[in-house]
């Protein structure tokens, strides 16, 4: 067994010791620190790690009261599957066939309602690094305390507050396994769905919500499943600066209950230099943007909470109109930019950008004989370069235009 720091063992063994008595109080940055720590060496699914982590995450719904909603009257729904990778990597198996098991922790609060709202986030990362991984040093334990150590955080504490207050609904936590790996924790349960899905309502999902910026732009996805969803995002919004996407693909785990034509909602703050790496942890993270987010998907749940179900509506799906690669500039793009071109939020060292010196910050945009006015138009113009060719770059620097040259 791996050490644990001791503030970190009294944490969790004091939850045990709470069923019956008043709620102890964990706070946001606590629960983050706890899953982010170094001794749970980077929680990839199927390992001791993960395990220490869903046990603590099933103790937190306990000592809240929810109900257990896994398989057999456990907190715990369990998959087993056959990883993608070489079977004789350094893969850390927990079974002896050559497969991993993952576990999702679920909550439950019955309301006795005809409707069901499901919110969930994903807590499993990367463990040592591996196939994912955007460091380039070896192995190093990935804490991802933005991804997704923050969303599981926001989870909680919603679970907290919808604690007999909102009572129009019944409320599904689930904080998923498996969602580096493919979906596959949510996925599974989709397929395995321990209520009826017929009866959900719509379903919230949080993943990377910890680096909210001094603007406050806030990326929400899935806004054209229900057509509610912009009137209501809008009405209740006081602080955001919101960047709405209709589609209910993406890579996270609403995809999977967007699949079941359940409405869906992704929340998200953006990349950052530190996303799938080692150097991911909980003192960089924003707590007082998590707790906005918070309230702020309180107001919406609550705006919902007498409403009539929702109704569901397919969106298209933006993944099919990527265009394919043959190189890279070894950049990482500011999703949430909403100006002209295309801005640079981190250089990766030894890539084309970082030989032909381009920085965090500028913003691209003309690419080769392409005018690069949004992501789709850089990725369509980087889409027709191969490798050993030459581009010219223009950009945006503080205001000023620079052009460089890059070399593929």
């Amino acid at each position: 067994m791996l050490r644990i720091s001791t503030v970190l063992v009294l944490l969790f063994l004091g939850l045990s010791s709470c069923k019956k008595e008043r709620p102890q109080q964990i706070s946001l940055k606590e629960d983050i620190a706890f899953l982010a720590n170094d001794s749970l060496a980077g929680r990839e699914t199927g390992t001791p790690q993960e395990i220490i982590a869903a046990e603590y995450l099933q103790r937190r719904m306990e000592s809240m009261g929810l109900l257990p909603k896994g398989n057999a009257g456990t907190y715990f729904q369990t998959f087993t599957f056959k990883p993608k990778t070489d079977p004789h990597s350094e893969v850390q198996f927990t079974n002896g066939d050559g497969t991993i098991t993952g576990t999702n922790v679920i909550g439950y609060i019955d309301n006795q309602a005809e409707k069901t709202v499901i919110i969930g986030a994903h807590y499993d990362h990367l463990g040592m690094g591996g196939e994912g991984s955007l460091y380039a040093e070896g192995e190093a334990i990935h804490n991802g305390a933005d991804d997704n150590a923050s969303g599981v955080g926001v989870m909680l504490k919603l679970a907290e507050k919808l604690k007999d207050t909102l009572t129009g609904s019944n409320y599904l936590f689930m904080a998923f396994s498996g969602e580096e790996m493919g979906l596959l924790g949510s996925n599974y349960f989709c397929k395995n769905p321990t209520i009826d899905l017929k009866a959900a309502n719509y379903m919230i999902n949080m993943d990377m919500v910890g680096r909210l910026r001094e603007d406050k732009t806030l990326s929400i996805s899935g806004t054209g499943t229900a057509p509610v969803w912009p009137q209501v995002l809008n009405a209740n919004n006081d602080d955001f600066k919101l960047v709405l996407s209709e589609s209910g693909m993406g890579p996270s785990d609403h995809t999977s209950f967007y699949l079941q034509d359940i409405p869906v909602l992704h929340f998200f703050t953006g990349q950052h230099e530190d996303y799938h790496k080692p150097t991911d942890d909980f003192e960089k993270l924003n707590y007082e943007g998590m707790q906005q987010i918070k309230e702020y998907i309180l107001a919406v749940i609550g705006e919902l909470d007498d409403d009539p179900k929702l109704a569901f509506r397919t969106t298209k799906n933006e993944s099919e109109e990527v265009p394919r690669f043959k190189v890279g500039l070894g950049v990482m793009p500011d999703y949430l930019f909403d100006g002209e071109g295309m801005r640079i939020d981190g250089v990766t060292e030894g890539r084309p950008a970082s030989t032909a010196g381009l920085q965090k910050g500028d913003v691209v945009l003309q690419l080769g004989d392409s005018t690069v006015t949004d992501m789709m138009s850089y990725m369509r113009a980087l889409s027709a370069f191969d490798e050993g060719s030459t581009a010219d770059v223009v950009v945006d620097r503080n205001g000023e235009k620079v052009e460089v040259k890059v070399q593929f």
